[in-house]
């Protein structure tokens, strides 16, 4: 039963920071194609349901924690996302969820500006399923490269 929740805690936290899932996975001692099948898994999981319920999702939480101030339009971030997807469009922002943007961030991100459904999708797949492979190796094989990175009490 342990083996389950194992898998159960790659998969579901795939789905809300991307990293997670190489990083768990690598430290519960799973294989590299099943650490990236569930990586992968889970981020689309959270993309499928913010492409296609995200309207639902939105009322739900209106209703529930009721209406926020609105915030300002036109910050330096949201000119960032604007100019990338101007350049790129839903490729850019597929590209960036798995390394920068949560899957959450990056599908609210892409629907927001007006992606088509079967476009994000797709474009998430691919750069899920690449970043999955690479992120898991480079984690695996070269952890030397990013350990001057981690900064340690």
């Amino acid at each position: 039963m342990s083996e389950i929740w194992k898998y159960l805690v790659v998969y579901l936290l795939s789905g809300l920071k991307f990293i997670f899932g190489p990083s768990l996975g690598l430290s519960f001692g799973m294989s590299i194609p099943v650490i990236a099948i569930l990586t992968t898994a889970g981020m689309m999981s959270t993309v499928y349901l913010i492409t296609h319920f995200g309207e639902e999702i939105r009322a739900l939480t209106i209703r529930v924690f009721g209406v926020r101030k609105k915030k300002k339009v036109f910050t330096k971030r949201n000119r960032r996302f604007v100019t990338i997807w101007n350049k790129y469009g839903v490729k850019g922002i597929a590209l960036l969820t798995p390394l920068l943007l949560s899957p959450p961030g990056g599908t609210i991100l892409a629907n927001a500006l007006g992606g088509k459904k079967n476009e994000i999708i797709t474009w998430m797949w691919i750069f899920g399923g690449v970043f999955s492979v690479v992120l898991t190796l480079i984690l695996k094989y070269a952890s030397w490269l990013i350990k001057d990175f981690i900064i340690l009490p």
